[in-house]
């Protein structure tokens, strides 16, 4: 029996765009924003009906620090402006401290994070993107770039209204798993990842606390969480890690995580906790980024000149970075550009680059450099760090920590 087949078909060319961002996460969201802003006739493909990515469908709300842990802001500019909507509406635990206008600097210990309703920030998302006239298309699939040698013509796209294909003159690859760069032909890292299953739900001991303190920040209760923490603790004994590409896998990820939560669900009593809300995607960490014409492995205090903006690191406070510019492409694929957890990265590096702050930082750098290549006609590899970074300093991006 063949092991493929071939396959052809008739294909509808739709409306052409300037800038196609497949993935509505925190990075395809800020990608979208920066390009609409910049002029661009943008698009943005998601796959689910909700925008956010991890941080809404996944369950995952904590808005990690935009700070060093000390005091100092670092990560600004869109990833800023999506930490305040995320609390615009909805519950949120921001120390006061970094609202305050003109004050000194906020206590070290306090973070410039956030936890934050996901469902609120979900639809918030969504106003803002059509507010700033992005073409949103929802519950389709960015399923394969079309390619002129390395050149992306535009994408293919599977809805319930069918094949079509929508062409483009850059392409930001935002899905979180390098899905359009990896079919392109671009190279890229593999990443490993424990089982992790993280529902919402409440418990008597939590809406005890919402009731006292009148907060609904205290309504999730963490029991919810099954397998893995950050470092491994809690991964199953014996069970394999998961790269989380193939189909296969990523299925027996999510049915696990399932089967350990109802077990934990199964051993409590009835009338003591109610889950109400499971995730909508695999919280996979690291499945797959890029290998781009620089990789970012996490040099704390390393000065770029190239940098299109300042981080922090979430695990650990008085770390400071800066991404280059290189990590967003790979010089063999002119109008590609990668955003969010897929940028080249490894080690530490990759840690950094996957959570919200660095995903909305390298969304709205990959929006921007998409912008500039469009206007002046040049290819990923031929872009002036310089020029990014005033396009990016006018929008409020700290460029340099």
């Amino acid at each position: 029996m063949s092991t493929h087949i071939i396959e052809t078909r008739q294909v509808p060319v739709k409306e052409a765009f300037d800038l196609i961002v497949a993935g509505g996460g925190v990075a395809g969201i800020a990608a979208g924003l920066a390009g609409a802003r910049r002029g661009l006739k943008t698009m943005l493909v998601e796959k689910s009906p909700l925008l956010g990515g991890l941080a809404t469908l996944g369950l995952i709300n904590w808005y990690e620090p935009l700070c060093d842990g000390t005091g100092r802001t670092m990560t600004t500019g869109i990833a800023e402006e999506l930490l305040k909507l995320s609390v615009a509406y909805g519950y949120g635990n921001l120390p006061e401290q970094w609202t305050r206008q003109g004050e000194p600097k906020p206590e070290p210990r306090k973070r410039y994070a956030s936890r934050f309703n996901p469902s609120i920030f979900a639809l918030a998302l969504n106003e803002l993107l059509v507010k700033n006239g992005v073409e949103l298309r929802y519950d389709m699939i960015a399923s394969w770039p079309v390619m002129e040698g390395c050149r992306c013509t535009g994408l293919i796209t599977e809805s319930a209204g069918g094949r079509e294909y929508f062409p483009a003159k850059v392409i930001v690859d935002a899905t979180g798993d390098a899905d359009i760069m990896a079919r392109a032909g671009v190279p890229c890292r593999n990443g490993v990842n424990y089982l992790t299953y993280t529902a919402h739900g409440c418990t008597t001991e939590s809406i005890k606390k919402v009731q006292d303190s009148n907060d609904m920040v205290y309504l999730n209760d963490n029991r919810f969480w099954v397998g893995s923490d950050l470092n491994g603790r809690g991964h199953p004994e014996g069970l394999h890690f998961f790269w989380g590409i193939p189909n296969e896998e990523r299925s027996e990820y999510i049915r696990m995580g399932q089967a350990l939560l109802l077990e934990r669900i199964r051993d409590s009593r009835k009338d003591e906790m109610c889950p109400y809300a499971l995730p909508g995607m695999a919280q996979l960490r690291k499945t797959r980024c890029i290998v781009g014409t620089e990789t970012f492995i996490g040099e704390d205090g390393q000065r770029r000149e190239n940098s299109i903006g300042a981080a922090g690191d979430f695990r650990i406070p008085g770390k400071h970075y800066e991404i280059p510019l290189g990590v967003l492409f790979n010089g063999g694929f002119p109008n590609l550009l990668a955003a969010g957890r897929i940028v080249s990265a490894d080690g530490d590096g990759w840690e950094i680059t996957r959570v919200i702050p660095t995903a909305a930082l390298t969304g709205e750098a990959a929006g921007t450099a998409a912008s500039l290549m469009i206007g002046e006609g040049k290819q990923a590899g031929e872009l002036n760090a310089q020029e990014i970074q005033r396009a990016l300093e006018k929008s409020g991006v700290k460029i340099h920590f």
